[in-house]
């Protein structure tokens, strides 16, 4: 896989960090790690990344409504971190979803899972 431009949607400072620690030395390159609902929707037109991971539970908003403003400019392959999956796939059937804490496996079992879902798409 090669290296893809992400953006993430973190509101915890240290979790953000890690996340884009742990995604670079996998190759890829964050382009912004973003606290707001309403500046990762910003954030999104501005750098327009290869994918967006996001945390559900934003500062301002949360990133379902986010990915959902979002998509309305295009599809972006992205997927959500939550301590509780259930909250994302009820309102998001079908969504792709880790939950919290992740690792490094399945980061990566997202990141295809997200691409593959916009090939498909």
């Amino acid at each position: 896989m090669k290296g893809l431009r992400v953006l993430i949607a973190e509101d915890d400072a240290l979790i953000g960090m890690l996340l884009a620690e742990t995604l670079e030395e996998m190759g890829h390159e964050v382009c912004a790690i973003e606290a707001t609902e309403a500046d990762t929707v910003t954030a999104a037109v501005r750098y327009r990344p290869d994918l967006m991971i996001l945390d559900v539970r934003l500062a301002n908003g949360n990133g379902i409504s986010a990915v959902e403003e979002i998509l309305h400019t295009g599809f972006v392959p992205h997927f959500f971190i939550s301590g509780d999956r259930s909250e994302v796939l009820a309102r998001r059937p079908g969504a792709v979803v880790i939950q919290k804490p992740f690792r490094e496996p399945d980061l990566a079992w997202a990141i295809q899972r997200a691409l593959d879902a916009a090939v498909a798409s």
